[in-house]
């Protein structure tokens, strides 16, 4: 493993977890948000955990490598779903924010790939 993988491994977990932690307490500018996008309130106790799940996993995958890719590849899958979500909505100005937690942890992805 690098020392670049390591840095932003840990990098993407760190923005994952403030993710899932702004979501689950339920910070103004989240839970505004998803009302703008018509999140139903049902489902943000369960997105929290994905993301919560997801950084967990990626640093889980610096011992074990096939959890971290396991939990890299959800975690893309759930910010892809976030700018999908935020097209349907037509805020079309908020489509880089999940772009930007995701960056990280394509890094990730990919550093683990050539390390590997």
């Amino acid at each position: 493993m690098s020392v670049a993988h390591l840095v932003v491994t840990l990098v993407a977990a760190a923005m994952a977890g403030y993710s899932a932690y702004a979501l689950l307490s339920r910070a103004a500018w989240v839970v505004q948000a998803l009302a703008d996008y018509r999140v139903p309130r049902a489902w943000w106790p369960w997105l929290g955990a994905a993301k919560a799940a997801g950084a967990v996993g990626l640093l889980a995958g610096l011992a074990v490598p096939v959890v971290g890719v396991a939990a890299g590849v959800g975690l893309v899958l759930y910010f892809g779903g976030a700018v999908v979500t935020v097209v349907r909505a037509r805020w079309y100005g908020h489509v880089p924010f999940p772009l930007v937690y995701a960056a990280p942890v394509v890094a990730s992805l990919v550093l683990g790939a050539l390390a590997g």
